[in-house]
């Protein structure tokens, strides 16, 4: 049975689609078919790439993949993942954004990639989710989910939010506000960062509340147990909101609305070339100064010396 590896890639990036098709002609040349989705195949075509197969760029697009291989920035690797819902075939991340938190490589790492997909070679971590619904009147009216976070957000910049927030069916908070993120570890770097929200290591299992610039005393961000349920209601005779998941997919929320945010259901699977630390990560993707620090193996160099 032949292998094969699907590519998703930032065709607004030249530089992406040139790196893709050089990519996929490596992999090729070791016997691994590759496919591309019907949106992007005609520039990966123009830029050299000879796919195997297109497939429709819908959720489940990577059925029968053993991997979807991402050229582009955090962006690209969240639409890779809606792609690779309900299949289990796990998402590697080739970088080509700015930060790039979600990815394994930089496009220097390129030989490196392709060795650990033609060798197999990669392990795979699953990443925590969240399942959201949203009920109007006792209905459910909208369900998505979400890998980085679900935000609720005001609809109209002049017209403050008011929500009632709630953990486990017992009330918070009443804030006015515009707008709050409930976020996974996987995206405490993200929107969750932006909004002051605490950074959680991804092996840690928890549930992140944010509030968004809440005019209230209480309004300070929360970390809760996978298990809870984080809910949020739209109060206030004009108060209306948006809610966006992973800021790609949204469904208006009319007064009265309510929005609750759970533990996903459907992990995302993210393939990894090499154990690393998240810590590196984080002192690498925000270039902090950690000049003057001396670790064990740091020292015990000095003294060798």
């Amino acid at each position: 049975m032949s292998r094969r590896v699907l590519l998703i890639v930032h065709i607004a990036r030249e530089e992406a689609a040139k790196v893709a098709a050089a990519f996929a002609a490596d992999l090729q040349a070791e016997g691994v078919d590759v496919c591309v989705l019907d949106a992007e195949a005609a520039t990966l075509r123009d830029a050299g790439l000879d796919a195997h197969g297109i497939v429709e760029a819908t959720p489940g697009a990577a059925a029968g993949c053993e991997l979807a291989v991402v050229f582009g920035g955090d962006g690209t690797i969240l639409r890779a993942a809606e792609m690779c819902r309900g299949t289990d075939t796990p998402v590697l991340g080739v970088n080509l954004g700015h930060v790039g938190f979600l990815a394994e490589a930089d496009v220097e790492d390129l030989h490196d990639v392709v060795r650990g997909v033609v060798d197999s070679s990669y392990t795979v971590e699953e990443r925590l989710t969240v399942d959201v619904s949203v009920t109007v009147g006792g209905n459910v009216v909208a369900t998505n989910w979400a890998l980085n976070e679900a935000s609720v957000e005001k609809a109209a910049r002049e017209r403050m939010l008011e929500i009632v927030v709630e953990i486990d069916k017992r009330p918070v908070s009443r804030w006015g506000c515009d707008g709050v993120v409930c976020a996974t570890p996987t995206g405490s770097t993200a929107y969750n960062f932006s909004a002051g929200g605490p950074i959680v290591w991804p092996g840690v299992s928890a549930l992140l509340m944010v509030p968004i610039s809440a005019h209230a005393l209480f309004a300070r961000p929360l970390v809760v147990s996978p298990d809870s349920t984080l809910a949020i209601e739209i109060v206030g005779e004009h108060s209306t909101g948006v809610l966006w998941c992973d800021g790609r997919r949204a469904a208006d929320l009319p007064v009265g609305a309510r929005v609750e945010v759970t533990k996903g259901q459907t992990p995302v699977r993210l393939a990894r070339l090499r154990p690393a630390s998240f810590t590196d990560r984080l002192v690498r993707k925000f270039d902090l100064p950690v000049n003057g620090w001396r670790g064990a193996a740091e020292r015990e160099r000095e003294e060798r010396a």
